[in-house]
């Protein structure tokens, strides 16, 4: 568990306008709901019964995949998801999946936060690179990426192919 204290300005009713201590833990199932809002925030939808179900796997995967929440005053605010890649092409790699903080709190270095806990956690597991991916329209992901020291090594397009319906909702391809 990380903390540290920030300055909100008054407007901000999640912080009351002082001082406040904003923790960084790891995710858990309580965390649902709020995860499912923030995710909604990022562009994507997806039922709070499925983020549920997600974070009561990641624990099983914990080697090699972790999540964390910041929360401010038991509330969530933000979270990051970190995995660690094998690929047959490259060394193995920690891979931010998802970064996003709530609206109306962004700018206080709590993504920074959360981005040093992923590396510490990916660090801490033998791996060299920590990965970012961003959509394209994002410029204000990418001037904070490159703000705290990620470089942009290529620009890739993402393919998709869907096929039958899998557990999870989504649809999955077998061969």
């Amino acid at each position: 568990m990380f903390t540290m204290n920030m300055r909100f300005s008054g407007s901000d009713s999640a912080a009351g306008g002082s001082d406040s201590q904003v923790i960084i833990r790891s995710i858990e199932p309580r965390d649902a709901p709020a995860v499912t809002v923030l995710i909604q925030q990022l562009g994507y939808n997806r039922p709070e019964a499925e983020v549920l179900r997600w974070i009561e796997d990641v624990g099983s995967v914990s080697h090699r995949q972790a999540a964390f929440v910041a929360c401010l005053r038991d509330q969530v605010i933000a979270w990051i998801e970190v995995s660690i890649e094998h690929r047959l092409q490259s060394p193995p790699f920690a891979l931010i999946g998802g970064l996003v903080v709530k609206d109306g709190v962004r700018g206080k270095g709590i993504g920074r936060s959360l981005c040093q806990t992923a590396e510490s956690w990916s660090w801490d597991r033998g791996v060299s690179t920590v990965r970012v991916t961003s959509r394209s329209t994002r410029t204000d992901a990418h001037h904070f990426y490159l703000k705290d020291g990620y470089e942009s090594v290529k620009v890739s397009q993402v393919f998709e192919k869907r096929g039958r319906q899998g557990v999870d909702g989504e649809q999955n391809n077998k061969m």
